[in-house]
């Protein structure tokens, strides 16, 4: 596609999970070498306490201390994006701030939840934000867990905000987001926020993803994202028929559950979810273990 924004953190941010030791507490350790495993398989920065990190269960010393240890893992090799935003501003800018003081790279701040805001409040939450450091910021927007849509022309009306950078595109309808991407002004970048909506996000003008599969299959997703960037639709075709089985069984149950039991049964220990989250049931476990098997035998060719 001619004309592609820029990539402003990378192609394939992974939305980390946050370990957890047993009795409950964050393991700062395993996330380290979780960190580190992620930059050394295909991801090039990490979004740090958002769904996926069980931002809502982590207490505001938890998220500052998560962005600092992704940081310090990182090394400058990786992009850090903090999980800033909440449902309360003042919070929100709080988190932005101590994130741009511990050395991240940008801040992503999902839709106010709960609170159901009206779209000139969401403009208003989202500039307040941008407004209080120097830092890119991407939106989040999810209406599948916030209950409200940030609308397109909300959208375009904060890109045009000079640190308003990206938006994490989970609303769920490809044709949407193909209009969306169509009436935001150049230069604004669109990432998926969907694993099975990324290649027709991507090749409707899109830069990549914030995924979650990339914690198991981190080089496929970067190769998929590449080859649709390249126009090379056999490979981008191939690995996107490869990923589905794995992304429908990391989200058969509310994720992050399928992700924990997952690496812990096939990477390395990262704890269970804090409640309300649950472990998840055993049969996800291995409907995930099955769809990662065609996967490795991929990588062994």
């Amino acid at each position: 596609m001619e004309n592609r924004p820029d990539a402003p953190f990378g192609r394939v941010l992974t939305a980390v999970v946050t370990p957890f030791a047993s009795d409950g507490s964050v393991d700062y350790a395993a996330f380290w070498r979780l960190v580190r495993h992620l930059r050394d398989n295909g991801s090039d920065g990490i979004v740090v306490a958002g769904t996926t990190g069980e931002a809502p269960t982590l207490s505001k010393p938890e998220k500052i201390a998560l962005f600092k240890a992704a940081v310090d893992a990182a090394k400058g090799s990786m992009k850090v994006i903090a999980g800033a935003g909440t449902y309360d501003t003042r919070e929100s800018i709080a988190l932005s701030e101590a994130a741009a003081h511990g050395g991240a790279d940008g801040i992503m701040a999902v839709t106010p939840y709960y609170s159901k805001p009206p779209q000139r409040g969401i403009a208003a939450h989202m500039r307040a934000i941008a407004d209080a450091t120097d830092l890119p910021l991407m939106i989040y927007n999810i209406p599948g867990r916030t209950a409200t849509r940030i609308e397109i022309d909300t959208l375009v009306e904060l890109a045009d905000h000079p640190r308003i950078v990206a938006t994490k595109d989970a609303v769920g309808d490809v044709e949407w987001s193909r209009q969306a991407i169509r009436a935001l002004p150049e230069g604004f970048a669109v990432y998926s926020g969907n694993d099975g909506d990324t290649k027709d996000i991507v090749a409707a003008g899109g830069v990549g993803v914030v995924s979650v599969i990339s914690h198991l299959a981190g080089r496929e997703v970067a190769e998929m994202v590449h080859a649709v960037v390249d126009d090379d639709w056999d490979t981008a075709n191939e690995l996107h028929e490869l990923l589905e089985p794995l992304t429908r069984a990391l989200f058969a149950e509310p994720s992050p559950m399928p992700l924990k039991a997952a690496l812990t049964a096939y990477w390395d220990g990262v704890g269970e979810p804090r409640l309300p989250l649950v472990p998840a049931h055993h049969d996800t476990v291995e409907r995930v273990g099955k769809a990662l098997e065609p996967i490795t035998q991929r990588r062994s060719r």
